[in-house]
């Protein structure tokens, strides 16, 4: 009789667990902001029209080194007012595209969201004491000018985060000169 209430017990906490575990990773897919609501809150409810960066030449050379691989678009939105621009830009994390939304203000960063999550790990990315690391980052011989620091169980989130933060400030610099 002792071991049968033990043995249920023990079969309730797994399934707790379990339960948690499943609940968690579910609730961390989703969208948290959309592209919409994220241009609206930048530019204060007056979103400027946007604009588009060909891929081709030496763009999209460039978009590929910085990447990893050949961008799969013939180009890449912006919006931009008052020497700012607005970056809606996904990569892939492990195996779903990660929508990420990045500000720079001059020429270097001033905002990095994570507008939509699609893998089932690697969600932390989004959290403020993550994103933070990338404010004020610049590009510094064509990367960025600091370390950022990983997560465990995130590094593919974290790379892709990296690769549209230095892609967004390598295609600021462009439309800018």
């Amino acid at each position: 009789m002792v071991n049968s209430i033990k043995r249920q017990t023990l079969v309730s906490l797994v399934a707790a667990a379990l339960l948690f575990v499943i609940t968690t990773t579910v609730s961390a897919r989703g969208v948290y902001q959309t592209n919409d609501d994220f241009l609206s809150e930048v530019f204060n409810q007056q979103v400027p029209k946007s604009d588009v960066v060909w891929m081709k030449g030496e763009v999209r050379d460039r978009v590929a080194e910085i990447l990893g691989h050949n961008y799969s678009g013939l180009r890449i939105r912006y919006w931009m007012k008052d020497g700012r621009s607005a970056w809606i830009l996904e990569e892939i994390g492990k195996e779903e595209p990660i929508t990420f939304g990045i500000v720079v203000n001059g020429d270097k960063v001033e905002q990095v969201k994570v507008l939509a999550y699609r893998e089932s790990r690697g969600w932390e990315v989004r959290h403020p004491a993550f994103t933070q690391q990338f404010s004020d980052a610049k590009l510094e011989n064509n990367k960025l000018d600091r370390h950022i620091d990983g997560i465990t169980g995130a590094t593919l989130s974290v790379r892709a985060m990296t690769a549209v933060v230095t892609l967004a400030l390598y295609l600021d610099d462009f439309v800018s000169t």
